[in-house]
């Protein structure tokens, strides 16, 4: 067998490996007008940085967008496709009028076979021009495609000399938007957004220096060429040549997921509920939302199954902790021998020995990131299956979830990113997918999330009824157990009297205990989360029946998909402190 035919089928076996991996996507930006000098050197470091990220990313497939200029772009692509890594072409415009651009031969030849080789092609729609801006049609694409592939990555590339441009859509200003969010003459005005105080997932850039072929064509002061290094806006270390700490969290966290998914994908295949039923799958371009019901398909069975796990452990403990309390009651009130006590701490040693396996598995921190992922994933889905867009050209679903969160949590909107990659390319104009949201999200008292909602009130309802049940018994069996010693004492056998005491301290027992397994799973706070979600639900299913255009059905639905992800950015916080440590179980048991 030839060396390429080997080469060929060893890609295809990663590929197939692979498939249930999450994407690694790199967005590439860079000047035309390198020096011809230089092109070894960045070829090098092109080919240094995709081994380094296929090394350090085993779980994860390399993905590389691009818009395929002449220059860094087309150079980019070319060392990426000789690491087997995917090619995903995003042109400014048609490719029609974008080839209009290559004026050289060679650049243009090269274009044409880099979209041979690509293994998707998108093409922009028109860019809408903001208000008073004389800014040529052509850049405004230019700037419109820079947004894109910054919202769409997870480290952005530049081939860039470190100069700040003035030049609408240049790479210098894509850097920029990169970290700052900003795009002069892009949008309507230059509006205030949390987004440039943040230190979030978003402002990961992996610069190569280069030199540019024109007059003042050095690098920035300081910058060498062919010097390589990450770049973010951190005011203290913007620039360093390992991955900052919080960007190496995102990453490990991102990684996790991908390695769950790969692991567990015969089960997913298996257990999961998808979005796109046949009802979506008639609705124009529902291969769009292909991509975000898959992704979500894998958090919402991933969630599942480390929920299972959670829950199961959080129970496990809270009885041991019964048991526990038990053994300390019987050795005091009833029978003095050391083989309580002894049990009493082989049931704590089990219980601490349980919470370090689940806490290095991680089981309580991945049940809700991934139900918080496919919550927001589910929000996407639907947004895109209305057509539902941000009222800002700059920003897209993943912008909307869990911003003002701990960074750690950027990595949820790093998978969305992946998932709304051809959704937000060219939204839905067409009205078909408004009604069929109305039906499959919101439903009614049986279907869609008013249907899951009002199950999930009374089922927690049932719950709390138990809970404050057990907590009605003991007290009452302690109350009639008091009154007897003060009233009955003297007709009581004393030999009944440590027995009754042991029985009122396992009745108070049983309900601090079943009152802190209920504290642990929130179940009041989630009766009134699940009752305002239910109102909020119906409300948007009577707004959206009295509206008849689309873009108020639209605006309403964007309304209720915010409100949605606001709640579940709430939800996670809520329970991300509420596991049981060592600490609580000896007090519970004791």
């Amino acid at each position: 067998m030839s060396a390429d035919n080997n080469n060929a089928m060893c890609a295809t076996i990663r590929r197939m490996t692979n498939r249930d991996a999450l994407p690694l996507v790199i967005a590439v930006t860079g000047h035309r007008d390198l020096v011809a000098d230089e092109l070894p050197g960045l070829h090098a470091a092109l080919d240094q940085f995709f081994t380094r990220m296929r090394a350090e990313h085993p779980h994860r497939r390399l993905r590389l967008l691009t818009g395929l200029a002449a220059g860094g772009d087309q150079l980019a692509a070319e060392v990426a496709l000789s690491h087997d890594i995917a090619l995903f072409a995003v042109l400014p415009m048609s490719r029609e009028q974008y080839a209009a651009d290559f004026v050289a031969e060679t650049s243009q030849s090269s274009f044409h076979s880099l979209l041979a080789s690509a293994e998707q092609v998108i093409e922009l729609p028109p860019a809408r021009r903001p208000a008073g801006s004389d800014a040529n049609q052509r850049d405004l694409q230019y700037a419109q495609l820079g947004v894109f592939l910054c919202a769409h990555c997870h480290i952005l590339l530049a081939l860039w000399d470190g100069k700040p441009g003035d030049h609408l859509g240049g790479t210098g200003q894509v850097v920029r938007f990169h970290h700052d969010d900003v795009m002069p003459g892009y949008e309507d005005r230059l509006a205030a957004r949390q987004q440039m105080l943040i230190d979030d997932e978003s402002d990961l850039v992996y610069q190569i220096v280069c030199s540019r072929d024109r007059d003042d064509g050095t690098p920035a002061d300081g910058l060498k060429p062919m010097s390589a290094g990450w770049y973010t806006k951190d005011a203290e270390i913007p620039r360093s040549q390992t991955l900052p700490v919080q960007h190496r969290q995102i990453f490990a966290r991102s990684d996790a997921f991908s390695a769950d998914a790969m692991q567990h994908a015969e089960v997913i295949s298996t257990r999961c509920y998808p979005l796109l039923d046949d009802e979506a799958r008639s609705l124009p371009q529902s291969d769009r939302l292909a991509v975000i019901d898959r992704l979500f398909c894998q958090a919402d069975v991933l969630a599942m199954l480390f929920q299972k796990k959670t829950l199961l452990a959080t129970r496990v403990l809270h009885i041991a902790a019964f048991l526990m309390g038990l053994c300390f009651l019987i050795y005091a009130d009833l029978f003095a021998a050391r083989g309580w006590l002894i049990t009493f701490l082989v049931l704590f040693a089990f219980s601490s020995a349980l919470q370090t396996l689940g806490r290095r598995a991680e089981w309580h921190r991945k049940y809700l990131d991934y139900r918080a992922l496919a919550e927001g994933l589910r929000v996407q889905f639907y947004w895109a299956a209305a057509g539902v867009t941000h009222e800002s050209a700059t920003h897209f679903p993943h912008d909307n979830f869990l911003q003002m969160q701990d960074p750690e949590l950027g990595w949820i909107r790093n998978v969305m990113r992946v998932a709304g990659f051809d959704s937000d390319s060219r939204p839905r104009q067409d009205t078909s997918g408004i009604d069929y949201v109305r039906r499959a999200w919101i439903g009614d008292s049986e279907s869609g999330q008013l249907g899951y909602f009002a199950r999930g009130t009374r089922l927690r309802r049932q719950q709390q009824r138990l809970t404050q049940g057990l907590g009605k018994l003991s007290l009452i069996v302690s109350v009639v157990l008091v009154a007897v010693f003060i009233f009955a004492a003297a007709h009581i056998p004393e030999a009944w009297n440590d027995p009754m005491l042991a029985l009122m301290g396992a009745l108070l027992l049983a309900y601090a205990i079943r009152e802190g397994y209920a504290y642990a799973l929130a179940e009041s706070e989630l009766i009134k989360q699940f009752r305002f979600m239910t109102r909020l639900y119906n409300n948007s299913r009577h707004r959206l029946s009295d509206a008849c255009d689309p873009g108020e059905q639209r605006q309403i639905l964007w309304a209720l998909g915010k409100s949605a992800l606001d709640e579940h950015g709430e939800w996670l916080m809520l329970h991300r402190n509420r596991s049981v440590d060592d600490a609580e179980l000896w007090r519970m048991g004791g």
